[in-house]
Formats: C-alpha cells, structure tokens, sequence
C-alpha cells in the first residue's frame, strides 16, 4: 500500500515542481540549444582527421586514409614546425599562468582594501577597460608604444641616454612584452570573480581576527585567502585544462617575421597549414591531439586538487 500510494505521490510533486520552476528549465533552452549546434553537431567533422578530405564529398562518404588512419597525425608528428609551435604554446601559456594567474588575485585583494569607494569606483572602471578592446587596437598600442625607433618608450629611453629596447623584434624581450601586454589586458576583468568570492566571505570571521589581534596583512593570509582558496582552485583547474590551447587573435597580432621562432604557437599553425595552406585533415589531428592533451591536464589537475582536500570542478 506504501509503495502504490508514494507512486502518485512523487509524479504529483514532479508535476508541482516543475509548473514552479518551468521558467529556469524555459532559460537553459538557449545555451543548450548553442552547445548542441555550435558544439556537438560540429563534432562529426573530428573524423576528418583520419580521412582524405574531398571538398565535394560529405564527411560520412570521405575514404579512410592509409596508415591505418594514421596519415595525418605521422605528418603532424613529423612537421618541426608543429614541434615548435607546441613548445612555443606550452612556453608562453606556462608564462602566462606563473604572471598572469596571481595578477587578478592580488589586484582583487588591494581592491578590496580600498576604503575610498568613489577611488575604488574609477580604479577598477579603468582596470576593466582593456578587456573591451580587439587585440588589433591592442597591437596597434603596442607598437606605437614598444617600436624599436619611433615607439614612445624608447624614445623616452633614448633622451635619458638608456639605449633603445628591442621589446618587439627580439625573440626574449618579445616572449616578455607578450606576457606583460596579455596580463594588462585581461587582470582587470579576471579580478570580477575574486571580488565576487571575497564579498561573500562572513564579516564576523574579521571581527573575531581583529579581536586576536590580527591587523590587515594578516586578516588577509588567514581569512580572505583561505576563504577564496575553492575558488582560486576552480580557475586553476581550468587555466591548466588550456595549457596547450592558444587564443588566435592574441599572437596574431602582437607577431612579427623577426620573432616567428618564438611566436608561431599551436593556433597560428594551424591556421597557415589548414586555412592558407588547405592542409585540413593535417591539422584537424593537431587540433585533436590538442584537444586530448587539454582534457588530459584538466583531469590531472582535479585530481590533484580533490587529494588536497578541494573539491575540483567535477
């Protein structure tokens, strides 16, 4: 009787349930309906890679490749330039992580300092301006800034007797400026989600710090960081997850014939062997294999991060 009574009972409250929250499942229509097009319909063109494109053919039809499939992933393997270009990303996102992942914590913590909330106000407007700008305007910026005669640095160097700098035709100082160009662009918006995180940290566990004692350097190490810590985690995890992916526009438009030794990432490569040199199944292996190692770094890092105690991103 328990059993055939609590049947109806949980249809009922499914029923009532979702007739209360209909417009939250009515919201997730949108993005669903985004991942399914743009994400998972695309992915049946993955088993390119182990095909002979042919333009007029459907991906279904496309013969298999020699090698047992392999063709192209042998080609890729043995292209020095995909190696460089794989080292090139792994160097300047490895950069990017060690200079450009603590700069929003750090800038997040001084805000948060800030007793001046009209100071506050401006300083963050300007630290989330960058972040709306096309890396096109970025570049252009950067070489009216950074050029070897005519940038304003140097010539301000140059009148102070220092010498010019070559931040932008020189393979070290390049990697560099990338790195310092990449962390003015996006520090100020990354900030946005520590603020959030520190915002929602219980006062109380202040006031009980400031009653040990603890001035402001120290509330800072023993309350607010340890209370973002999950997230700082959380944004780790999925900066790892990308340690070998590479935005295109970025090295794009900050690279120079000069520099390619050390600017030619995963990204551009695939663009001049796959859109300019209709290489197409070549490189849709490269992004593959980009793709797997990504995912294998991302289960790596939360499983890291769960043996330490965090609670990872699944």
């Amino acid at each position: 009787m328990n059993k055939s009574a609590s049947k109806p009972a949980r249809k009922g409250s499914a029923k009532v349930y979702f007739k209360r929250y209909w417009q939250l499942y009515a919201m997730l229509l949108l993005p669903l309906i985004y991942f399914i097009v743009f994400k998972y319909i695309p992915m049946q063109y993955i088993q390119i890679a182990w095909k002979d494109y042919k333009l007029n053919m459907s991906v279904w039809d496309m013969p298999v490749t020699g090698e047992h499939g392999m063709k192209y992933f042998n080609q890729a393997f043995h292209n020095m330039d995909f190696w460089y270009s794989v080292r090139n990303t792994l160097l300047l996102n490895l950069l990017d992580l060690v200079i450009g992942f603590p700069a929003p914590i750090i800038f997040a913590l001084i805000l948060n300092e800030l007793r001046g909330h009209k100071f506050k106000k401006t300083v963050q407007t300007v630290a989330y301006m960058p972040h709306f700008l096309s890396w096109v305007i970025i570049s252009s910026l950067a070489l009216q800034l950074f050029a070897p005669s005519t940038g304003l640095v140097n010539v301000v160097f140059e009148k102070m007797g220092l010498g010019t700098v070559p931040f932008l035709n020189d393979s070290t100082h390049w990697v560099f400026t990338y790195i310092f160009i990449g962390v003015w662009q996006s520090f100020g918006w990354n900030s946005i989600i520590y603020l959030a995180a520190i915002t929602s940290i219980n006062p109380e566990l202040y006031e009980a710090a400031a009653v040990d004692g603890a001035g402001r350097f120290k509330k800072i190490w023993h309350v607010t960081l340890p209370s973002i810590r999950p997230t700082i985690v959380v944004l780790l995890i999925m900066n790892l997850g990308h340690i070998l992916g590479s935005s295109f526009d970025r090295p794009f438009a900050l690279k120079n014939n000069t520099v390619m030794d050390v600017a030619n990432v995963i990204s551009t490569f695939v663009y001049t062997n796959g859109i300019k040199g209709l290489k197409f199944s070549m490189t849709t292996a490269v992004g593959l294999f980009q793709s797997v190692i990504g995912l294998i770094f991302l289960l790596i890092s939360n499983r890291i991060a769960k043996r330490l105690g965090e609670r990872g991103i699944f």
